[in-house]
C-alpha cells in the first residue's frame, strides 16, 4: 500500500476512548446535609488526562448497595472512583462493601498503620480502637497516600477509594494520577445566539443526527430582556467539532440571527 494511503484520514487509528464512573456515598449527601463538592473537581480533572466521566451515582451507607453498585459499574467502565465511607466512625462501611464486591478479605494493613501510629505520635492525639478502622484495607489492595490527614485511601482492581472530605479527596486523586492510563480528550466548542430553543430544535436536531460523534447540548439564557441559546458541542475529534460548530452558526445565521462564538456576552 502506499505510504500516502497508509497516512490516509481512513485508515487513522481511532482515539482511544477511557470512561469512568464517579460514586459518591454517603446518607449525608442524600439527605442535603452535605452538598457535594467532589465530583465536579472529579471530572474536570480526569478530563485533563484523557479520562472521561460517562457516569455518577450517588447511594446511601449501605452495605448491598455500594456492593452492587461497585460490581455493576467496575464491569462497564475502564475507572471507578468512589468517595466517603472510610473514616473512623460506624457507618463508614465503604472499604468492607468494596472488599465484598470483589470476593476478598478485609483486615488491618501494617503499612496503614505504620502510618497512622506515626501521625498521632507526632501529633499528640491518641491512636484509638476506632482511629485503627482507617488502617482496615481489603487484601491485595494498593494504598493511596493523604498527605493531609495521613488515613490511606487504596486501590483494588480498577477501583479507587476516596475520602469524602473534599481536601483529602483531591490530594488523594493528585497522588493517584500516575496510575491512570487516559486516552482521546473530550474538547468543546460553543456557539450562542439571540434565538429561542423551541425555534432551533427541529433543525439541530437533524444536525445532532447527522453527527452522532458530536455531542450537542443547548441551554437557554437571559441577560436582562435579552434572550437567547448557548449550543455547546463536546467530542474528541477537533476538526470535526470545527466542522458541527461551523454548520451550527450557520444554522443559527438561516433564522435571520448572527452567531456568536462562546459564551453571550
Amino acid at each position: 500500500m502506499p505510504d500516502a494511503a497508509k497516512n490516509s484520514p481512513a485508515n487513522a487509528e481511532a482515539p482511544r476512548i477511557v470512561t469512568a464512573c464517579v460514586v459518591l456515598i454517603g446518607d449525608e449527601i442524600l439527605s442535603g446535609r452535605t452538598r457535594d463538592a467532589n465530583l465536579s473537581y472529579i471530572a474536570k480533572h480526569l478530563n485533563q488526562i484523557g479520562i472521561q466521566v460517562r457516569e455518577a451515582r450517588v447511594i446511601p451507607d449501605v452495605e448491598d448497595t455500594i456492593v452492587a453498585v461497585i460490581n455493576e459499574v467496575r464491569a462497564r467502565h475502564d475507572y471507578v472512583f468512589t468517595t466517603g465511607g472510610i473514616g473512623p466512625t460506624h457507618d463508614d462501611i465503604t472499604a468492607d462493601a468494596v472488599a465484598k464486591a470483589f470476593g476478598v478479605a478485609i483486615g488491618y494493613n501494617d503499612e496503614a498503620l505504620a502510618i497512622l501510629d506515626a501521625h498521632y505520635k507526632a501529633t499528640g492525639g491518641e491512636f484509638t480502637e476506632a482511629r485503627k478502622r482507617m488502617a482496615r484495607i481489603p487484601s491485595g489492595a494498593a494504598l493511596i497516600a493523604n498527605p493531609i490527614s495521613k488515613a490511606p485511601g487504596f486501590q483494588l482492581g480498577n477501583v479507587f477509594v476516596m475520602a469524602g472530605v473534599p481536601m483529602v479527596m483531591q490530594v488523594m486523586l493528585d497522588s493517584l494520577t500516575d496510575r491512570l492510563e487516559g486516552g482521546a480528550t473530550m474538547k468543546s466548542r460553543t456557539v450562542s445566539g439571540q434565538i429561542g430553543e423551541g425555534t432551533i430544535a427541529e433543525p439541530l436536531g437533524a444536525l445532532q443526527k447527522r453527527h452522532p460523534d458530536v455531542v450537542i447540548g443547548s441551554y437557554p439564557y437571559y441577560r436582562g430582556r435579552v434572550f437567547g441559546t448557548s449550543l455547546v458541542m463536546r467530542g474528541v475529534d477537533s476538526a470535526k467539532l470545527d466542522e458541527v460548530a461551523a454548520e451550527v452558526a450557520g444554522l443559527i445565521r438561516s433564522f435571520g440571527v448572527e452567531p456568536v462564538e462562546g459564551e453571550p456576552v
